[in-house]
């Protein structure tokens, strides 16, 4: 795993977005897994001003997003669907019909899983994949406890999830219970991965990620096995790190 530390949040999204963007024009059709959350605004943020500035085409990318919640509407203002959208894909010149996010009307449904496994083995697998990390260590929706092996299918979020996304709704009781999250094993196919880390709330995880055994009590701790992994993050998310350990090799 790759370390790049940087200053601070735009640092790091200005850093992850020169990644894309590298990506983009070494392979214009490029397939790019996406994440969503408040750690990856900043990267989108800065393609869409490259976007304005270079015409970077993305014409011929196709992207597959990490997850989205069960029970809400595309348009609804808190889907995935709608925030990538706002965010980046109606301010760019990818073609719509290229852009998927994983679906499931019900968190009975299995079907929807291996669909979009076939997805992404039909596009030829993912080119670049971006991550962030939960507080609690999950990458995508799959939660402390899931198996290694997993691929794409629904998930139940832990409390502290939905605590976490709890800011983006309402009230907690308005965040879904459950989500479709493309599998960790499916993640782990990804040519290159991305993980992305700023704040202080991410400073015990990702000391943990660091320094701690490979574990599915800590989803992201497999990235350890990923033979292309770069993790770009801001001085504050390594501030554990740092105080318990010293300086961290780059």
């Amino acid at each position: 795993m790759k370390l790049i530390e940087v200053e601070n949040y735009e640092a790091m999204s200005k850093k992850a977005g020169e990644a894309v963007i590298e990506q983009v024009k070494q392979k214009p059709n490029s397939v790019l897994g996406l994440a969503t959350g408040g750690t990856p605004t900043g990267m989108y943020r800065y393609l869409v001003q490259d976007y304005k500035k270079n015409q970077t085409s993305y014409h011929q990318v196709h992207s597959v997003n990490l997850d989205e919640y069960i029970g809400l509407a595309a348009d609804s203002p808190q889907s995935y669907s709608r925030y990538m959208n706002e965010n980046l894909f109606d301010h760019i010149n990818i073609q719509k019909e290229q852009t998927h996010l994983p679906s499931a009307g019900a968190s009975s449904d299995k079907t929807e899983g291996e669909k979009y496994e076939n997805l992404i083995a039909s596009l030829g697998g993912i080119d670049l994949q971006v991550l962030g990390i939960g507080e609690n260590g999950h990458i995508g929706f799959n939660e402390p406890g899931t198996a290694f092996s997993s691929e794409t299918g629904v998930v139940e979020l832990t409390a502290s999830t939905r605590e976490a996304n709890a800011r983006y709704f309402n009230s907690i009781e308005d965040v879904p219970t459950h989500a479709i999250s493309m599998g960790i094993a499916t993640i782990m196919k990804s040519r290159q991965i991305l993980l992305l880390v700023s704040g202080v709330k991410k400073a015990n995880v990702l000391y943990k990620l660091l320094t701690g055994e490979i574990n599915e009590q800590l989803p992201a701790s497999i990235l350890k096995k990923h033979k292309n992994v770069t993790l770009i993050a801001d001085r504050d998310a390594l501030s554990v790190v740092k105080e318990k350990e010293g300086s961290v090799s780059r």
